[in-house]
């Protein structure tokens, strides 16, 4: 089955807890999408709340990708709300249900936000990464390059310190 992709849907109270819900499963199956496991809905709540303030005042956007009417794939694409950054933009929370890993959801996700990105006129597309998952090589599959570290930058636990990598895909260039 394929991914049905749509950007800026409404985000009803249904979706909202569907979003929720998968960033729940999502963190709790080892990704790296701004907790660490275990998490609760309520330990997730407030940071989405936060998220979709933003992506109702229309400073975000919001890409789902559903498999049928289930949502199973979401990704930011976050502003920088800084007028010299206008020219490209960060996706955050790029996440892809557990249950659903091996279809090649979360490359074609990355794809469409690409298109997405090429059809807003961007010049490129950033995003950060957790060292340690190998999740690197992944987004290096996809085109993106490693343009920074900041070593040991984020703290999951005493002693458990980890890069954070920044990745870059120049969208001036050709499409893979």
């Amino acid at each position: 089955m394929s991914l049905r992709f749509v950007l800026d849907p409404d985000l009803t109270p249904e979706l909202r807890e569907q979003i929720v819900s998968l960033w729940v499963d999502v963190t709790n199956a080892g990704g790296a999408v701004g907790f660490v496991a275990p998490v609760t809905v309520a330990d997730v709540r407030p940071v989405a709340e936060a998220t979709f303030a933003e992506i109702a005042d229309g400073s975000d956007r919001l890409l789902v990708g559903y498999e049928g009417d289930r949502p199973v794939g979401v990704l930011i694409i976050a502003d920088h709300r800084f007028h010299l950054k206008t020219h490209w933009r960060v996706l955050k929370r790029v996440m892809v249900h557990p249950d659903t890993q091996g279809r090649g959801y979360g490359a074609a996700l990355m794809r469409e936000a690409e298109r997405i990105g090429r059809e807003l006129g961007l010049a490129a597309l950033h995003v950060t990464v957790r060292g340690g998952l190998g999740l690197e090589s992944f987004y290096d599959r996809l085109g993106y390059r490693e343009v920074g570290r900041l070593p040991r930058a984020l703290r999951l636990a005493p002693g458990d310190d980890r890069d954070e990598i920044f990745m870059w895909l120049d969208l001036a260039a050709p499409a893979a």
